[in-house]
Order: structure tokens, then C-alpha cells, then sequence
């Protein structure tokens, strides 16, 4: 067999050969990935080596077609060429923000403050979600920036340019970020805040001056349904601005809707009936 630099013969569990490509830039060992063939591995290191020095290779230029490394691998060897710093995940760094390739034509937008956490989080794209594993666990990134999984775009959050894919903090705008709670106009024209939530179908808690009563509000209704029986995994609000007995005051006198009372009341009476 032909020896070809930067190219590694390894052998798989079943006693099938395969081969890694990897090389070395500027003290930096890089691993390419693995190939069938001693060839394609070879091909593969060839052209790791052409995009790290030839300055004209940009990553708009890849082709699928053309090419034998992944579209990830180019995005990391580039960056690392232009920018002196090797990252495992597809990042470009500008000056002041960072590219995240989720591929060609999907690139997100970060500020440079997250780059340590995307540099060592690798970004999954499910049902149109982002999500990234976290202590074993699927985080959708969204969470990061203060929008629950729950929000609707154009309702509880804006993207101030329009872009979609602009994750920077000064671009995201936070509508509504307490569970249950919506701004509206009142019928006075001012600005009210409404409080819903969900059993067997929405219920309306109330109309509320401000964001953190409504949000008190909601849980005050959990905790209600709570106690009437209904066994689900209702998502709270917790509001940092409040401390215990500010939270406290606001509790014992914020008022909750009649009617959700009432159905509370009979369902449990219900329950009763049906376990007695």
C-alpha cells in the first residue's frame, strides 16, 4: 500500500480498515474525520492543507460537489487561519459578533460574548427548533436569550431587524416573558395586562396594571388548580425583582377570575364523586 502523508490506518470493531486524515498548522494537530480509502483520505488532507494557505479559499466558496471534507470542517479551518484560534464548532468570528453555520444557508448571528459557550456547545436543528445538549439534557437556545419555549414570535418577542437567525442580545426584543401574561390595550386605551390560563380549555384570570401582577396572578391560579386536582406539570413564573415578602403582599391581594374559581370548585367536587 501506497504511503500517503497525513493519512492514518485504523481498524474498526468487525476488522474493517479505514483511514483518518489529519495535519498540523501552526503547532496545531487538526483531525479531518475518516474515510473509506487511503486516497480519499489523502484527498481529504490535501485539501485541508490548500485551505489553510491559500487565503483566497473563502467559505462561500464551497462546493459538495467539489469537495471532500465536510462543510463544518471548512468553516473551522478557515476561521482558524484568519483568525488564529481553532474551534471544534462551525464558527466564523467578525469584530464584533460571531457566524454560527447550522450549513450554507442557515448561519445564525451571536454576539462575541457567547463565543466560549458555542465553541464548546454544538448546535442541533430539530422541527425547526435550535437546541444544543446540556448537562444530558436538549436546550433549546432560544431559553438563552429570555424567550420561552412556549413564545410566538411577532407576540412575545421580536426580532428588531427581522432577521430570524440575529441572536444578538441588542437585536432581541422581550414582549411578553412572564408564562400566562399578554399586553393589550385595555378599553380605555391604555396598556392592561391579561392573564390566561390552560385546563380543559383558557381560562381568563384577569386584567391587570402591571406585568409582575399578572404574572403573580398566574401563579396564584396554579396553585388554585392545584389544590382542585388537577394534576399537570404547570410551568411557574418567577420573578426576580420580587423578594419573598414584596412577592407575599401581591399574592394575598391580587384578584383571580370568579368564573375560573368556580370551575376549580366543581372539578374537585367531581374528582371527588368519581374516586369516592
Amino acid at each position: 500500500m501506497k504511503n500517503f502523508p497525513g493519512v492514518y490506518e485504523t481498524i474498526k470493531k468487525n476488522g474493517e480498515k479505514y483511514y483518518r486524515a489529519s495535519l498540523t498548522f501552526r503547532n496545531k494537530h487538526i483531525s479531518l474525520g475518516s474515510f473509506e480509502t487511503s486516497l480519499d483520505a489523502h484527498t481529504a488532507y490535501l485539501e485541508g492543507m490548500e485551505i489553510l494557505h491559500n487565503k483566497n479559499i473563502t467559505i462561500d466558496q464551497f462546493d459538495s460537489n467539489k469537495t471532500i471534507l465536510k462543510f463544518e470542517k471548512w468553516v473551522v479551518l478557515i476561521n482558524f487561519r484568519e483568525n488564529n484560534i481553532y474551534i471544534k464548532t462551525p464558527i466564523y468570528i467578525k469584530k464584533n459578533y460571531i457566524y454560527y453555520y447550522i450549513n450554507q444557508e442557515e448561519i445564525l448571528k451571536f454576539d462575541r460574548d457567547d463565543l466560549f459557550y458555542y465553541s464548546t456547545h454544538k448546535i442541533m436543528k430539530r422541527n425547526g427548533h435550535l437546541f444544543v445538549a446540556d448537562y444530558g439534557m436538549q436546550v433549546n437556545i432560544a431559553s438563552r436569550y429570555g424567550i420561552k419555549n412556549y413564545a410566538v414570535c411577532g407576540k412575545d418577542y421580536l426580532f428588531l431587524n427581522n432577521d430570524e437567525y440575529d441572536f444578538r442580545y441588542e437585536n432581541i426584543h422581550i414582549i411578553n416573558k412572564y408564562v400566562g401574561v399578554a399586553r393589550q390595550k385595555g378599553k380605555n386605551g391604555r396598556n392592561c395586562f391579561k392573564t390566561t390560563i390552560h385546563l380543559n380549555n383558557n381560562f381568563v384570570i384577569g386584567y391587570y396594571d402591571s406585568e409582575i401582577e399578572a404574572a403573580v396572578a398566574y401563579n396564584k391560579a396554579v396553585d388554585k388548580a392545584r389544590m382542585g386536582g388537577y394534576d399537570k406539570n404547570f410551568e411557574v413564573n418567577y420573578i426576580e425583582e420580587l423578594n419573598m415578602e414584596e412577592y407575599s403582599n401581591i399574592y394575598s391581594k391580587v384578584n383571580i377570575s370568579t368564573n375560573f374559581l368556580n370551575h376549580v370548585k366543581n372539578s374537585s367536587k367531581r374528582l371527588l364523586l368519581e374516586t369516592s
